[in-house]
């Protein structure tokens, strides 16, 4: 039966509101009287279950991690020039929240990028710092899934790219 759903337990998949995951299992269950097929996913950095129907799969953005192209492409963003828009605040950080949980790892290095600071520049906002955390822990995560290392390497990686930009 998990043939055609293209995920199967032990599976690492990236889930757009919260980040890389492994599929546990896939299982009928019963919610509100109907059976339901189920892909139940574990987050083990957030200590969290998820269960995503099945059928709602596609459409909730659930996906197989980025192959080594699409992660080479989101570190080559994080060299590029950052590109802040002269918005408000507020209106900037709408922007980066969307890029973070559209899962997309390009946007994610965008949103890093922009708000990246050196030793050299000023001080981040607290809600600046927190966005910032947030897309490179999800870009940390999935980084390190795809080259199968573990989160501090990833990170150490991508800090060095950054400083090397």
């Amino acid at each position: 039966m998990s043939k055609d759903i293209g995920f199967k337990p032990g599976d690492f998949v990236v889930y757009p509101a919260h980040g890389v995951g492994r599929v546990l299992s896939i299982e009928t269950q019963e919610i509100s009287g109907l059976s339901l097929q189920v892909i139940i996913i574990t987050f083990d950095k957030d200590r969290m279950t998820l269960r995503v129907p099945v059928a709602k799969a596609k459409n909730s953005g659930l996906r197989r991690l980025s192959t080594r192209k699409v992660m080479d492409t989101a570190l080559a963003t994080l060299k590029g020039r950052s590109r802040i828009k002269r918005a408000m605040w507020s209106r900037r950080a709408q922007e980066y929240e969307a890029k973070i949980n559209s899962g997309d790892p390009v946007s994610i290095a965008e949103v890093v990028r922009d708000l990246h600071r050196n030793a050299d520049q000023p001080d981040q906002s607290y809600s600046e710092r927190q966005i910032y955390q947030a897309a490179l822990d999800r870009l940390v995560r999935e980084l390190a899934a795809v080259e199968d290392i573990d989160e501090q390497a990833a990170t150490q990686r991508l800090e060095q790219v950054l400083k090397a930009a």
